[in-house]
C-alpha cells in the first residue's frame, strides 16, 4: 500500500472510531480511493410535555 493510500485508510479508521451513529461511504475509481463521505446522526430522546392518551384521566361530564 502506498503512503498516500495508508493515510486514507488511517483517516477512515479514525473517522470510524469517533462515529457513534452514521455512515462512512468510500468512493473508489480505478482501484484508488477518491472520496470519503461521512454522515453523522445525532439522536435525542423525546421528552413528553403533555400526558399521553394512556396517562390522561377523564371526568364524567354528567
Amino acid at each position: 500500500m502506498a503512503k498516500l493510500e495508508e493515510s486514507k485508510v488511517k483517516h477512515i479508521l479514525s473517522t470510524l472510531e469517533s462515529l457513534e451513529y452514521g455512515t462512512i461511504e468510500v468512493t473508489v475509481h480505478n482501484g484508488q480511493i477518491t472520496q470519503i463521505d461521512t454522515t453523522e446522526k445525532k439522536r435525542f430522546s423525546l421528552q413528553q410535555t403533555t400526558p399521553s392518551k394512556s396517562q390522561r384521566t377523564y371526568k364524567n361530564s354528567k
